[in-house]
């Protein structure tokens, strides 16, 4: 195993911070090519633990103040100081990551959990950062969009409306979420769906320093359900037994054959919180014990917390308590609890 390393002299602390920061791929190989050297860095080898970085949903719209759906924190500068330490642990740990998996959130303009989705009574629009109840969906106080209909349903808008109701009855049957409505994030083709620069331009360093590859694994374009967790939509199938999304379980096989599974990402609340949950639930199916192989970078990932636009200091919606109780649980069933500056121990 391969202690830590220094930053390398291409990275700029500031860049993190910047929403339109793009490395150069060309300059950053070469640059990879003379540190493998300088380091004598190499491919993993068969007999070296497999240490695996998952990062959930680094992207600009979660990642900066510019983006759609900020993940603030409360302190405000949660995603802008996490990008700035998953880049810097990466570097710091070349040698020791052996490979390193991104999931990307990706959107069309038309999906159950965006405000364009819905209606009021009236055929007004609702609004972002609100819960939508099965009740308010049976009294008409909420409904899709008559026109979506031949978007989702091949025209048959009583089919919609009964799935919508149908899949809010579902969500609150697990006691998981409510539905909530996020304002359109992460559209595919957009700016806000890239990568974080520095983070893009750690990830691709890393491959070019270790000679392996960087997977990115695209997960909610389903537009009829939810997929907080990397690995499995919120609800699977639709109400006359038709199927919504499919489960990722080669992804989840494959994280979980790791002998350390390192995740960060935005957001602890959101699609952290349920990717681990998923990979432990899995990890108690089989019966493997507790979630030790489970590495949760605890400092460099944030809550939601909405600010309120019209009571300044206050907040519109705050998810850090479920985020906290989240990762209390995973840590009383084994998950480590790392800050990005400490030393990685042996798996």
């Amino acid at each position: 195993m391969r202690g830590e390393l220094p930053l390398p002299p291409h990275y700029r602390a500031e860049r993190a911070e910047s929403f339109g920061y793009t490395p150069d791929p060309v300059a950053l190989a070469a640059a990879a090519d003379a540190w493998r050297a300088r380091h004598r860095l190499r491919g993993p080898g068969t007999a070296e633990p497999r240490v695996v970085l998952l990062l959930v949903d680094v992207q600009r719209d979660f990642c900066f103040p510019e983006g759609t759906l900020y993940v603030g924190g409360r302190s405000g500068r949660g995603a802008l100081e996490d990008n700035r330490r998953i880049a810097e642990f990466v570097y710091r740990n070349l040698g020791r990551i052996s490979r390193i998996v991104c999931t990307l959130d990706t959107h069309r303009p038309f999906q159950i959990f965006f405000p364009e989705f819905w209606v009021d009574r009236e055929g007004r629009p609702l609004a972002a950062h609100r819960t939508v109840t099965a009740e308010e969906v049976r009294r008409g106080e909420a409904r899709p969009a008559p026109g979506l209909a031949a978007v989702h349903a091949g025209g048959d808008l009583a089919w919609l409306e009964r799935q919508a109701l149908d899949y809010c009855e579902r969500l609150e049957a697990t006691g998981h979420y409510r539905l909530y409505l996020w304002p359109p994030h992460c559209l595919a083709g957009g700016d806000g769906h890239a990568l974080a620069g520095v983070v893009q331009e750690a990830r691709l360093f890393h491959a070019w320093c270790r000679q392996v590859d960087a997977p990115l694994e695209v997960k909610g374009e389903a537009p009829l359900t939810e997929y907080y967790s990397a690995l499995s939509p919120e609800v699977e199938w639709a109400h006359d037994g038709r199927r919504l999304a499919e489960p990722n379980r080669r992804l989840r096989d494959e994280l979980l054959a790791a002998d350390a599974l390192i995740v960060a990402g935005q957001a602890a609340s959101h699609c952290v919180k349920s990717t681990v949950a998923d990979l432990v639930a899995e990890l108690e199916r089989r019966g493997e014990g507790g979630a030790s192989r489970i590495w949760l970078l605890e400092d460099a990932t944030s809550a939601v917390a909405v600010p309120d636009p019209e009571r300044p200091g206050e907040l519109l919606a705050d998810f850090t308590a479920e985020a906290a109780a989240a990762f209390a649980r995973f840590a009383a069933v084994g998950a480590r609890r790392l800050r990005s500056t400490d030393p990685l121990p042996e798996p």
